[in-house]
């Protein structure tokens, strides 16, 4: 009988160089998301907030349809949404037409940490972009909003300006 080997991870798989670039860069702005939500002296999860993006960004929704765009189960985000409306970052509201079906919008209390989040991590991301050469930061933009747009996110200047307010 041979020897047991000791736990090993398996190695990573070769991958393209662009999918080595976006985790390499996915990895600074996660920790550029939790360094700016930390500072925002809200007890926030990331999965949380990015609840409330959704919500600050697409506007009001059902629950399930939250969990769609998070990637989660219903329950998952029925939990979520719970702990989000005990902290006042969300309102709920239940449909007269389905009175099991709840809607769930942002509160003014979350769009202004939203804000407060977005203006930590524009300040830092800026003081990043501001080592790049202009052109550098021109191909940047491009190839951001390419993958963005290819991810299904919402343009920034949308959402930021208020189409998906608390008031829809």
């Amino acid at each position: 009988m041979a020897p047991e080997e000791p736990d090993r991870i398996p190695p990573v798989e070769p991958s393209e160089p662009v999918v080595d670039a976006v985790v390499g860069a996915s990895r600074a702005l996660v920790a550029i998301a939790a360094r700016s939500l930390g500072a925002a002296g809200e007890e926030v999860t990331l999965p949380q907030y990015r609840a409330l993006v959704v919500l600050a960004s697409r506007g009001p929704q059902r629950v399930v349809d939250l969990a769609g765009f998070l990637d989660v189960t219903a329950s998952t985000a029925t939990r979520m949404c719970d702990r989000l409306f005990r902290k006042g970052l969300i309102r709920r509201q239940r449909q007269t037409s389905d009175r099991r079906s709840v809607r769930v919008s942002i509160s003014s209390a979350g769009q202004e940490l939203v804000a407060a989040v977005t203006r930590r991590r524009r300040r830092e991301v800026q003081a990043i972009v501001d080592r790049m050469s202009p052109g550098d930061r021109d191909q940047l933009v491009a190839t951001l909003r390419m993958f963005a747009e290819a991810a299904g996110e919402v343009p920034e200047q949308d959402w930021s300006l208020g189409w998906g307010s608390a008031d829809d």
